[in-house]
């Protein structure tokens, strides 16, 4: 087969240039494009309830954490590695939109895990705060939406102070939202596995006996000199000469890329492709891209058509000398496209068109409320001098709920970068500034984002709706190894009372750390139980009202207080170990009014928030 010939593997070689290019670290590994790429498998749901009064659907998902091994190095011994259902990638979880899902994650390892499924604005029980841990021996059961315009998700690991550990050995998994009537409108490569193709991108190091070397001690990064794509060290992919959609992700602990296609008969020509998706799904439009930079949580979705490489291999490579990165031998190359002569299907084979998507724009917002630096301060990373585990004074925002914020991103180092994610919100990157990269890139501009690449030495401002819910939410950098060593905060969005526009709680969802939301002693699992009393009991929550009609009635609340002088008390969860807000570590640039309730919390110790 075509993935033999090694010409181009030995012209990329010849071409290295040895300064700056490390020695590998990892053994040598020897069978680069020589073992087909996996795909991780969809995971069925358990059992199903459908509300015979509003029709809404809601699916149950078991996942269990635990260890495995994997032969990794074929002359080696095994790997360890802990995973979802004992597989690293996890299952993929495939749902259309509007079908709520209920996932029970059991936790059979011996270190704590929190699960956040990134790009889904769950409610803050839900949403994997970082205390919120469920021990060993225990489960959790994760509420989740599912009706935000149709994404690229995926789900890992955020345990306080393991993420890095947790995810590196294997905790991450794709979930999928799928709209059948946008499909079929917008018409791109589909079918999971066949030619719509999830690719999850982790850098790794390794022992001389195979094993994967722990970031446990890590205090600056672990780059990894193994690329793997969905667990396979630089696997090959059969494909025939059409057009396929590649959903890309980068689960690196601490390695970004910038990614460019090639043949390899042409190794110096890069082939163009398109970007269609984002973090938060189809961009507004197409962008046709040489190179596409992807960052730690980042996900982009590209069309590449292979019509004219019949016969041929087309490798994904990553450039050298990338940011802050370090290089090896091998980190400049990532995936082999071995092409076909024959199609055998051309359902979304067509032209791409120019509207993909109409996208949720916040609204013009020229003020910046918040500036927050990302830095190094006494060998700890802080943001604003402040980290997660100072409990008093980790919540830095407090933006209206249903309100644009704008807030600018800062990296005054050359020695670093930070890919920065704020929890809840879709957000639009308006600026990037400095003497790094001075520009917001074409596909960036043309998407919304929950994850923004703050390279070295540049300024970047985003503007977000802090909405749809309430409550306290995280933001930090997707360097693991700097997220848990402590560059992490929070932000507190206002609790309005919607009461009276239609939109009544009965249950609060502000406090990440509701006690009847926590994990609990595991004994097996009653699926007639579940169907029966656990999803209706959910779905009777009344969590995830219609978005737009809740955006609706936010708006005629403030069109309301604005005829009001009078403003509303203050609600005090009793267990959130939040704090008193604090002007100084916030450096808030524009005074905001609170026409509503900010939810406050008392005080614990250290790394122990809630209780």
């Amino acid at each position: 087969m075509r993935y033999y010939q090694f010409s181009f593997l030995a012209s990329a070689l010849l071409g290295l240039v040895s300064a700056g290019i490390k020695k590998w670290d990892s053994p040598e590994y020897k069978y680069i494009f020589q073992y087909p790429l996996p795909i991780p498998p969809l995971l069925e749901a358990s059992t199903t309830y459908t509300n015979a009064t509003t029709g809404k659907t809601i699916n149950f998902y078991e996942i269990r954490i635990k260890k495995f091994q994997a032969q990794t190095y074929p002359n080696l011994g095994l790997t360890d590695y802990v995973g979802y259902n004992g597989i690293a990638p996890g299952p993929t979880i495939k749902l259309k939109k509007n079908t709520e899902a209920v996932v029970r994650f059991i936790n059979e390892y011996d270190r704590p895990s929190s699960i956040h499924l990134h790009g889904s604005y769950s409610r803050t029980p839900f949403d994997g705060w970082a205390e919120d841990t469920t021990p060993p021996g225990q489960y959790k059961d994760y509420y989740y939406p599912n009706n935000q315009p149709i994404r690229t998700l995926w789900y890992h690991d955020h345990a306080l102070g393991i993420t890095a550990v947790n995810a590196y050995f294997g905790q991450a998994g794709f979930y999928i939202l799928e709209d059948d009537v946008v499909q079929s409108e917008v018409k791109l490569p589909s079918g999971y596995g066949k030619y719509d193709i999830p690719l999850m991108l982790a850098a790794k190091q390794f022992l001389s006996s195979g094993k994967l070397l722990s970031p446990e001690n890590e205090r600056d990064s672990l780059f990894g000199d193994v690329i793997t794509v969905n667990g396979q060290p630089w696997p090959y992919f059969n494909v025939e000469p059409r057009k396929y959609k590649f959903r890309l992700l980068d689960a690196s602990i601490s390695r970004s890329f910038n990614l460019y296609l090639v043949a390899d008969s042409a190794p110096k020509v890069k082939i163009p492709f398109t970007v269609v998706g984002g973090d938060a799904g189809y961009l507004d439009h197409p962008v046709v891209t040489s190179n596409l930079i992807i960052a730690m949580a980042e996900r982009w979705e590209i069309v590449i058509d292979f019509d004219k490489y019949k016969n041929k291999n087309l490798t994904l490579m990553n450039e050298y000398d990338f940011q802050t990165n370090d290089d090896y031998p091998a980190t400049n190359r990532v995936i082999r496209f071995v092409v076909g002569d024959k199609v055998t299907n051309s359902d979304g084979n067509g032209n791409i068109k120019e509207h993909l998507a109409d996208l949720a724009i916040p609204a013009q917002h020229l003020k910046v409320d918040y500036s927050f630096t990302f830095e190094r301060t006494n060998g700890e990373w802080r943001i604003n001098g402040v980290g997660f585990e100072d409990v008093k004074n980790r919540i830095l925002a407090y933006p209206p709920r249903g309100q644009v914020s704008r807030w600018r991103l800062i990296n005054k180092s050359g020695g670093w970068s930070h890919p920065i994610h704020i929890h809840l919100v879709d957000f639009q990157v308006v600026s990037r500034t400095g003497s790094g990269r001075t520009s917001v890139e074409p596909y960036e501009s043309a998407a919304l984002k929950d994850v923004v690449y703050l390279g070295k030495n540049e300024e970047v401002e985003v503007i977000a709706n802090y909405a749809p819910w309430s409550g306290v939410y995280m933001f930090h950098c997707h360097n693991l190894v700097h997220e848990d060593h402590d560059m992490m905060a929070a932000f507190n969005v206002s609790d309005v009372d919607l009461t009276e526009y239609g939109y009544p709680e009965t249950t609060k969802f502000g406090d990440p750390m509701a006690s009847q939301f926590r994990a609990k002693p595991y004994s097996g699992t009653d699926l007639d139980q579940v169907k029966n009393v656990l999803l209706p009991y959910f779905q009777n929550l009344n969590a995830y009202p219609d978005e737009t009609s809740v955006q609706r009635a936010l708006d005629e609340y403030y069109k309301a207080q604005s005829t009001k002088t009078s403003s509303s008390t203050s609600s005090v969860p009793s267990t959130l170990a939040t704090t008193t807000k604090s002007t100084t570590s916030s450096q808030k640039t524009t005074s905001t009014t609170k026409a509503a309730t900010t939810t406050k919390c008392s005080s614990s110790g250290k790394g122990n928030s809630c209780k």
